[in-house]
Order: C-alpha cells, then sequence, then structure tokens
C-alpha cells in the first residue's frame, strides 16, 4: 500500500479526483454506482451535506437506510470508495451486506480494499453491528480474497434467478 494512504469523509477539496473517479469506474462498470448518488447536476457541497444527512438517517432516498460514505486517498487522490449501512432493510440482508467498497481499476493490486474493507470494521462496531455483512459477485475473486482476508465467513451464496450475478455472502466479526 501506498503511504499517506488515508480512509476519510469526502471533502470538498476532493471534488476533482472523485468525478475522475467515478468517471473511471463508470467507464468500466456502467451499471454500478461508485458515487453513492451523486449528480452531476447538484453542487459538490449539496451532495457532500445529503452524504451528511443520510449518515444521520435523513432526507434518505427510497431503498436507503442510514450509513457513511468514505472515500479511500492517497496523496489527494480518490483510489476508492466505501460505504457502511448501519442497518439493514430486506435487499442489504439477502444482498447487498453492511459494507460496499470499490477500488478504481488504475488503482488495484496495492492494498487499498482490504485497507478500506478493514477500516469499515470498527466503523460498524461503533454503530452496535457484531458482525457484519459483506458480499460479492461469485465471479468476482479479487473480493473473495479480500473478505476473506478480513476474517469473512461465507454464510452461503444466494440462489436468486432475478440476479443478474449471484452473490456470495459473508460474515465478519467487527470487534
Amino acid at each position: 500500500m501506498q503511504p499517506g494512504f488515508e480512509v476519510r469523509e469526502l471533502r470538498l477539496a476532493d471534488e476533482a479526483s472523485f468525478r475522475e473517479a467515478c468517471a473511471e469506474v463508470q467507464a468500466e462498470v456502467p451499471t454500478w454506482d461508485f458515487s453513492l448518488g451523486f449528480d452531476a447536476s447538484i453542487s459538490f457541497s449539496e451532495y457532500l451535506r445529503r452524504l451528511s444527512a443520510w449518515k444521520q438517517g435523513r432526507e434518505l432516498p427510497a431503498g436507503f437506510v442510514p450509513g457513511g460514505f468514505y472515500v479511500g486517498v492517497v496523496d489527494g487522490i480518490v483510489v476508492g470508495r466505501l460505504s457502511v449501512r448501519f442497518q439493514l432493510n430486506e435487499f442489504l440482508a439477502s444482498v447487498g451486506g453492511h459494507i460496499g467498497y470499490g477500488v478504481r481499476r488504475t488503482q488495484r493490486r496495492h492494498g487499498y480494499a482490504t485497507a478500506m474493507l478493514r477500516a469499515a470494521l470498527p466503523i460498524c462496531a461503533a454503530h452496535g453491528i457484531k458482525r457484519a455483512l459483506v458480499t460479492c459477485n461469485v465471479d468476482n475473486l479479487g473480493s473473495q480474497t479480500v473478505i476473506e482476508r478480513c476474517g469473512g465467513i461465507l454464510e452461503n451464496i444466494t440462489c436468486d434467478p432475478s440476479l443478474p450475478t449471484q452473490k456470495r455472502r459473508y460474515w465478519i466479526p467487527t470487534s
């Protein structure tokens, strides 16, 4: 991992790098929302305000639960993102989990995903979550390795015909 790597909340000064990261991920995986609902039609400061409100359980979009949104940053460059959901709804309990993370293609294989997942565990513990549900696509060997490296214990693999890709469901102790 690069010296100076940190996991923290998104800041106003991150706007250019965050937009660049979003565009990179969008080009690779158009169906995945790296930004957690960033809408280019609003100001970045408004987006940060919304993230803060969502963390407190206010102004939640349909299907959202209270949770924090964080970024992995090295020398001012957003290399990845992390979302920690403080509770689970039906969808998250079966497919999405407490923790979601992603690393830009150009920043992979530096240990950032593992570091972000590890950083999420004390955040979960601070919100009373004793074991965190983390999922990944069945064909995502990289994420499977990250989750297992962080103590993930496989519970099952989904068998839901409505999903485009089945999910591996893991539980990780948070303390």
